[in-house]
């Protein structure tokens, strides 16, 4: 195993698969900082279980899923109702839309084939395929990810005469402010080689915090200099540039490893040159 990041100290900002994370890291010679910048809230399982229900009774035109996460969280509902072939007939005949890779595994694992699919882990990318169909008249359902998306609604706002359904399996909740003082503290201090954020909404609560605390331009400063941003994909990476980070790593295939060994790649090529 290459020991392309030797004793530089990487930032995990996920909540998810923190382990596995930091295994990797410490594999390739670093040492990992959990700092996590998001948690995921679960609905009222009771509630994801009657929008199942309601679902399975009514049926839909279209189906939009945004992750892979809620899908699974309905799926699991469905379980808890013994209702499991019903919910996968359902969708079988409903014209269904996905974003991410893992979304339309999971899909394809219950042997339901997207109509649409994003190309590039965007929602942005879904929405645009998703422009050529009439939706005049049309029942659906649409599974968000924590939060109502601006692309999104910008899509719903559009289509005046959709019949609209909004699923929320999860939510996700700011991370605790003694995190989000360490972490700045640390990037400041110069503490910390590489941040790897997952998520957009972790570059949306560090910044926000940045903000309310009057060091958002030290911050700035911090990643344009010292450390590196790392994002796992496109939405996450454009999250960073939108708060005014350029230095950016993201890998080819929005994998969490991937993120990893491209940071170590980059590390590498420093130390070659």
């Amino acid at each position: 195993m290459a020991k392309d990041l030797q004793d530089k100290r990487i930032v995990i900002a996920g909540s998810q698969k923190k382990e596995e994370m930091a295994e990797i890291i410490e594999r390739r010679g670093g040492i990992p900082i959990v700092r996590s910048l998001q948690g995921l809230t679960d609905s009222d399982p009771v509630e994801v279980e009657e929008d199942v229900k309601r679902f399975i009774e009514q049926g839909a035109d279209w189906f939009i899923f945004t992750t892979g996460t809620g899908f699974e969280a309905m799926h699991q509902a469905a379980e808890r109702l013994n209702a499991v072939p019903a919910f996968e007939e359902r969708l079988k005949e409903t014209k269904i839309a996905c974003r991410g890779y893992k979304t339309n595994a999971f899909l394809k694992k219950s042997g339901i084939h997207p109509v649409v699919c994003d190309d590039d882990g965007t929602i942005a990318s879904m929405i645009d395929k998703l422009e050529v169909f009439d939706f005049t008249n049309q029942r659906v359902w649409i599974q968000l990810h924590g939060e109502l998306s601006s692309q999104i609604f910008r899509f719903i706002e559009s289509r005046g005469g959709m019949d609209v359904q909004a699923v929320l399996p999860y939510r996700y909740h700011a991370p605790e402010r003694e995190t989000l003082a360490a972490i700045t503290n640390e990037l400041l201090q110069q503490e910390v080689d590489a941040v790897c954020f997952t998520t957009r909404v972790q570059v949306g609560y560090l910044f926000d915090y940045a903000r309310e605390t009057g060091r958002e331009a030290e911050v700035k400063s911090a990643f344009e200099q010292r450390v590196l941003a790392a994002a796992v994909g496109k939405v996450t990476a454009e999250a960073l540039r939108e708060v005014g980070i350029g230095r950016i790593i993201v890998p080819e295939t929005e994998r969490m490893g991937a993120m990893i060994v491209e940071l170590g790649h980059h590390y590498e090529g420093q130390r070659d040159r």
